[in-house]
Order: C-alpha cells, then structure tokens, then sequence
C-alpha cells in the first residue's frame, strides 16, 4: 500500500494495532494490580512502567522484587527477558537506518512484540513504499498508549477487578495471536515448537529462568534450521564425512 502523506501512513498504523489492545489491556491491568498490592505507589508503578516499557520484563521484576531477589539478579534477569529486542532492531536497522535521530531514538524506546510483528514483513516486502517509519509510529504510539493506559487502569481499580474475569488467561492468547501468522518457513516453526517445548519443561526453574532458556534454545533452533535449508550441500558433505570416519 502507497501512502499519500506521512499522517495516513500513521493513522493506517494505528488502525492496524487496534485490533491487537484487547489482548494488551489484561495484561497491563494485571501488572497494575500487582503492584499496587505489593505496596508500590501509583506513582512508582507508573514510573516503572515508563522505564520498562516490557511487559513480560516488567511482571518478572515484579514477582522477584515480591520474593525477596537481589536487585543485581532483578536487573539482569529484566535484560535477558529483552534481549529480543536487540534481535527486533537488527531486522529493522536495514529499513530505518538512514532517518534522523530525532526519529531513531523515539522508534527504538517504543519498539514491542506487536509493532515488530505488524511491521517486520512489511518493511521486507517493501509494500509501505517511503512512509514506513510512519507506519510504525502509528503502531508503536498505539501500542505505547495501550499499555500505558491499562497499567493505570490496573493501579486505579486495584483488587476491585474481580478474579472471574480471569484476566491472566488472555496474556498468553494475545502473544499467540502474534506468533501464528508469523509462522511462515520451517526456521520459525521449529523456533516456536523447541522455545515452546523448553518452556514446558523448564516452567518449574526459579527465577522464571525457564523462559530464558526457552528464548535462547528457540533462537538457536532456528538459526540451525536456517543455516541448513540455505547451505544443503555442506550439510550433506558433513553426514558424508562423519559416515566415513565411523
């Protein structure tokens, strides 16, 4: 789709991250909630918020800073759980690179599952034509004012919010519905079957160090499967060789 002017592209980008906040708004409600009952005031919750900017780093934070964890393995835990992002930024660089830093700086702050996930085949297929950047700020502003919003929400209703609404559910139904149409090659399934499989068995790991090693395990099955499929031939000249040396 070709844009006109800078503002359509952002509006169509804001339209397009729309859909997406009903799966944002319990996540953010529940971080709100959790950390007004463990005693932080609004205004640290919302500080903390404004920091981060992470959901999962931020919900993370909040359980080890419940459990009594250092702050050193806070800290460094809360930086593994975003190392994606530094994954995220390499993807989008080629297309992004050349803007100012008056743009760079606010797109890398606000970058997110879901800006990436709207954004990352669009720019590659090149379909968002000299406007992309402003297609993503649409959807990364969006996404920011979602998320800001909703922990404001959480920290303004509290424990008022019934458990019936089983709000923790839709967290994992929202990172899915970002995850199934990005399924496209054998590199991100088997991204997704092993980081999902590690997940499972590594959930019991203090420290929720489980979903680091799921993240690492994923990202490593995928770079193998790609690097495969790309060079089958020195693939098939290595199983030749380690046949001959039995």
């Amino acid at each position: 789709m070709q844009y006109r002017t800078g503002m359509e592209a952002f509006m169509h980008g804001v339209r397009t991250l729309i859909p997406l906040t009903p799966g944002v708004i319990p996540f953010g409600l529940i971080t709100g909630v959790m950390a007004i009952e463990m005693g932080m005031s609004p205004g640290m919750t919302m500080g903390m918020t404004l920091l981060f900017y992470s959901g999962s780093a931020q919900m993370v934070a909040l359980q080890l800073l419940h459990n009594g964890v250092l702050p050193v393995a806070i800290a460094v835990t809360a930086l593994i759980i975003n190392l994606r992002f530094i994954m995220y930024s390499a993807s989008l660089a080629p297309h992004l690179h050349h803007l100012p830093r008056r743009w760079t700086w606010p797109m890398s702050y606000l970058i997110s599952d879901q800006s990436f996930a709207l954004c990352s085949l669009k720019f590659s297929s090149g379909e968002l034509g000299r406007f992309a950047h402003h297609f993503y700020a649409g959807t990364a502003v969006a996404m920011w004012l979602a998320w800001q919003l909703s922990v404001l929400a959480g920290v303004v209703l509290g424990a008022s919010i019934p458990e019936s609404w089983s709000l923790s559910f839709a967290i994992p139904l929202s990172f899915l519905a970002l995850l199934v149409p990005n399924l496209r090659g054998a590199a991100s399934l088997g991204a997704a079957v092993v980081g999902g499989l590690i997940a499972v068995l590594a959930v019991k790991m203090p420290y929720n160090l489980g979903l680091v090693m799921a993240s690492i395990g994923g990202v490593v099955a995928g770079l193998l499967i790609e690097n495969t499929r790309k060079n089958p031939l020195s693939s098939m000249c290595t199983d030749d060789i380690e046949r001959e040396t039995r």
